[in-house]
């Protein structure tokens, strides 16, 4: 599966302003929810604060990949922010986050969701991507340099 089938421009969001990553993961859940028949935002949220609870889905670097699993859903569905004030996250260095790409997946698709994550975290492990990112000022800028195939993402 490709990312641009999970991903969407309307899941794309740049310069969100939110103060705590409470906040976004429930902004989060609001622009999932819509995108699958059957699921509420309470679902979306309560999946992935579960996954938080865990440990912090904060990688470093400014990154976080927030994910979850709905027993619910019919197809994997992505969201990506960049933040206009970098948020704590709970990361695992301890720095702030202004990159967020978040994922729900169906619960009974768990080979898919991890090839997933394998994926977005590949390309968010790339240094000329991350900059690219944060140096978008459009949510169609965001989503296309994300999404292209030729550096800096691929």
């Amino acid at each position: 599966m490709q990312l641009s089938d999970i991903l969407s421009l309307d899941c794309t969001h740049c310069a969100v302003q939110h103060s705590s990553k409470k906040k976004l993961l429930e902004t989060i859940s609001g622009m999932v929810a819509p995108k699958l028949v059957g699921i509420h935002r309470a679902d979306v949220f309560d999946s992935l604060l579960q996954r938080e609870r865990l440990g912090s889905t904060g990688i470093g670097l400014g990154i976080a990949i927030p994910h979850g699993r709905l027993a619910k859903a019919n197809q994997p569905v992505a969201v990506l922010i960049t933040m206009a004030q970098a948020v704590d996250f709970d990361a695992i260095d301890n720095q702030p986050v202004d990159i967020v790409f978040a994922l729900l997946v169906p619960e009974d698709q768990p080979e898919q969701h991890l090839q997933t994550l394998s994926e977005v975290a590949r390309r968010l492990n790339n240094k000329e991507c991350c900059r690219a990112l944060r140096k978008a000022s459009t949510n169609q800028e965001l989503y296309d340099i994300f999404l292209q195939d030729e550096p800096p993402c691929s």
